[in-house]
């Protein structure tokens, strides 16, 4: 264990939840210790257990590697505790936040305080505990309503974004953006920052050893965790959500990704960022390929062995057709892109689901 003490450590926000978990397998595969932050809202403890076995750490290596505290990013005194009696920080990946888009639409002022006050101090805390680098947790939906197809990193941001999730995510790309800038305008200050903002579009799937998956409250907001309940049975149909849009089938197509390359893109960009010292980076993380509604329908049948119910129901509001990513500009600097496809995504979702038919619980 003498090796370890020259790795880096990540600061990880949300550590506990979907993505959270899957890329802190990586990280801790790919030599990296792990500090998890996560107020538990909408994720399980246990999910970083699963972690563990899933890396294979002894309880020891556990203490070492992968340590937990159950703060709120919102109480700066406890945040501020974690940077105090923790290891340096080599850098911070951002997941944590509240993430239901129809929800946020009831609720704004709450996604609002939590998402960008739980971000500012957050901010405030790497900078005066010298932790310069932040890959951030962003979302397809900044681009508000795109009608042409694919979405490239140039496509303007801010304007018909439909929910105040998408809106926080859209102010918090701003707010780094600022805070980037006025941190290079201060000559005095020897230490520059990296940025990273990640749009993820769909992450759909599991760890294909079925030991951790999306494990959402209540009903799911999302297609595929819905789909997967139907198919193990604790729900009867799934809706589907218009037929008579302008795609091949009349439902909605959309870029799911599998959330194993989502979480190699993370990884990659911490590696990235510390080659590049300093600067704003966007990248699109999708894979380019739009898929309907009933595609991933039939996928999952397959997936499962049984045929999946659904009904058609109205629109819903502020859905649109297409929306898929182009993932060039990711490949070429990044050097990432993904590598699985709709039956992978769906096998492993379907592992999950069939080992966990209740999720953590």
């Amino acid at each position: 264990m003498g090796t370890m003490t020259t790795t880096k450590t990540i600061l990880v926000t949300g550590g506990c939840g979907f993505i959270g978990s899957h890329t802190i397998v990586l990280l801790l595969e790919q030599g990296y210790n792990v500090v998890v932050v996560d107020n538990l809202s909408n994720s399980k403890k246990v999910s970083l257990d699963r972690v563990q076995k899933i890396v294979g750490l002894d309880d020891e290596q556990r203490k070492i590697r992968l340590t937990f505290h159950e703060v709120d990013l919102c109480d700066e005194p406890a945040l501020r505790r974690v940077f105090e009696t923790g290891p340096t920080f080599d850098a911070c990946i951002h997941f944590a936040g509240l993430k239901a888009v129809g929800e946020s639409t009831r609720i704004p002022l709450k996604y609002y305080e939590n998402n960008l006050g739980g971000t500012f101090i957050l901010l405030r805390l790497m900078d005066e505990f010298n932790c310069h680098s932040i890959a951030f947790s962003s979302s397809a939906t900044v681009y508000g309503m795109v009608e042409k197809m694919p979405i490239t990193e140039s496509v303007p941001v801010g304007a018909g974004i439909t929910n105040a999730y998408g809106r926080t995510k859209y102010m918090l790309e701003e707010v780094l953006k600022d805070f980037y800038n006025s941190k290079t305008l201060d000559k005095d200050k020897k230490s520059t920052w990296t940025v990273a903002l990640l749009r993820y579009f769909n992450p759909v799937g599991a760890h294909p050893s079925g030991e951790i998956g999306e494990n959402p409250n209540g009903i799911p907001n999302n297609l595929m965790p819905y789909v997967s309940q139907v198919a193990v049975g604790r729900r009867e149909f799934l809706t589907v959500f218009g037929d008579d849009y302008d795609t091949p089938d009349g439902t909605g197509v959309r870029d799911y990704i599998h959330v194993m390359d989502l979480a190699q893109a993370h990884v990659t960009a911490i590696d990235y960022m510390t080659k590049k010292d300093h600067g704003v980076f966007t990248f699109n993380l999708g894979t380019g390929t739009g898929y309907s509604v009933v595609d991933m329908v039939k996928a999952m049948s397959k997936a499962c062995g049984h045929e999946i119910k659904y009904k058609v129901g109205p629109r819903r509001p502020g859905d649109i057709a297409t929306c898929y990513a182009d993932p060039t500009y990711a490949r070429e600097e990044l050097g990432w892109e993904a590598k699985l496809g709709l039956e992978e995504m769906c096998r492993d979702l379907w592992e999950w689901q069939s080992k966990n038919p209740n999720g953590f619980d």
